[in-house]
């Protein structure tokens, strides 16, 4: 696990990443540019590591701004 968590920590520290899916499994990074690209690489990523469970994010561009917006149950 201590191998997992270095490479979470070098995608969201190395600027190559910023703006593009990421899917860590089999202790590799994986990138894609979109949605849909990342969508096949993971279906082809899952059948080479079937007994592991990847790690699947996006990481935003360094300008983007995430806003959270509260939601009220009443």
């Amino acid at each position: 696990m201590d191998k997992h968590k270095r490479l979470i920590n070098l995608v969201y520290s190395n600027s190559k990443y910023m703006g593009k899916h990421i899917v860590i499994i089999g202790g590799k990074i994986y990138s894609a540019e979109n949605g849909k690209l990342a969508s096949k690489l993971l279906d082809k990523l899952i059948l080479q590591h079937p007994n592991e469970t990847p790690t699947i994010t996006y990481i935003p561009k360094a300008d983007a701004l995430i806003l959270l917006i509260p939601f009220d149950e009443n």
